[in-house]
C-alpha cells in the first residue's frame, strides 16, 4: 500500500493535472481519485483487508454550502496572494484537508503568534486529518507576518495557512 506522502503528492498531482479521474490498483488495494466541478480532488482508498473499505474524501460539505464556502476562500486566497505578492511573502499552505490546531493541545500556548521568529523545520501547526495529527512546518527561515486561519478550522487542502516575511 502506498504511504500517506506518496497519497499526498499523487493528490497534488492529479489536482493540478488535467486529468478528471485516476484509479491504482496494487496487491488487492485501490486508490481513486476523481475532480468534482470545483477542482477538488476526491479520494477513495479501499484495502482488500475483511474490515470495511476506508474512505478519505474531499469536501465533506453538502453542495451549496461547499459553493458559498469555496467562493469565500477562493476571494481570500486571492486577496492572500495579491498581499503576499505585494509584500513578497512566503505562504504556508495545508498539505492536506483537515482540522487547524495551533498548539499541541487546549491548554498549551500556541506553536507561533504573529511576529515570531521560525525557522525552516520549525512546527509552526497541527492539522488533523481521519485522527492523525499532522506537524506542520515553517519551510522557510522568517518571521510570522499573519496567521490566516482560526483554531479549530477546518481547512482544505493548498489552503494559506500563515505569511511568513522571509
Amino acid at each position: 500500500m502506498l504511504k500517506v506522502q506518496e497519497i499526498r503528492e499523487l493528490i497534488k498531482l492529479i489536482d493540478q493535472s488535467n486529468i478528471d479521474e485516476f484509479v491504482f490498483e496494487q496487491d488487492g488495494a485501490k486508490i481513486k481519485m476523481k475532480k468534482h466541478n470545483d477542482s477538488h480532488v476526491q479520494t477513495v482508498v479501499r484495502e482488500a483487508v475483511q474490515e470495511a473499505p476506508k474512505v478519505v474524501s474531499q469536501p465533506t460539505e453538502a453542495p451549496v454550502a461547499a459553493v458559498a464556502t469555496q467562493t469565500q476562500q477562493d476571494t481570500k486566497v486571492t486577496e492572500d496572494k495579491s498581499k503576499a505578492m505585494a509584500e513578497n511573502l512566503h505562504k504556508i499552505t495545508s498539505p492536506m484537508v483537515g482540522t487547524f490546531y495551533s498548539s499541541s493541545s487546549p491548554e498549551a500556548d500556541p506553536y507561533v503568534k504573529v511576529g515570531d521568529k521560525v525557522k525552516a523545520d520549525s512546527v509552526v501547526c497541527i492539522v488533523e486529518a481521519m485522527k492523525l495529527f499532522n506537524e506542520i512546518e515553517a519551510e522557510v527561515n522568517g518571521e510570522i507576518v499573519e496567521i490566516l486561519v482560526e483554531n479549530g478550522q477546518l481547512v482544505e487542502y493548498g489552503q494559506p495557512l500563515f505569511l511568513v516575511k522571509a
